[in-house]
């Protein structure tokens, strides 16, 4: 099969809105002592930093974390066309 390009298109980044995107950024920690990990948590920071606060009451010498913000984007083409995606797609999934 060939595939011809008709037209170029403008494409933009956003906030993946679709359904199937998590609706907050997701929150985990790290230990960079011993690599043990948090798990994820949606919306709040809350549960990876009292799990780092537990791991380190369990091991005194983990002091240290990296934390982490995962975000979710979306390519859309710029101007709204529907380009290969459903029209809701297409329309920034809004």
């Amino acid at each position: 099969m060939i595939r011809t390009v008709i037209r170029s298109v403008a494409w933009t980044v956003r906030t993946d809105t679709t359904p199937d995107a998590p609706a907050q950024p997701l929150y985990e920690a790290e230990c960079t002592t011993c690599g043990e990990m948090s798990g994820a948590e949606e919306g709040s920071r809350v549960g990876p930093e009292m799990w780092a606060l537990i791991h380190t009451g369990k091991n005194p010498s983990h002091r240290s974390y990296k934390g982490a913000e995962t975000t979710f984007w979306r390519v859309f083409p710029s101007d709204g066309s529907a380009v290969g995606d459903s029209s809701a797609e297409a329309a920034g999934g809004q």
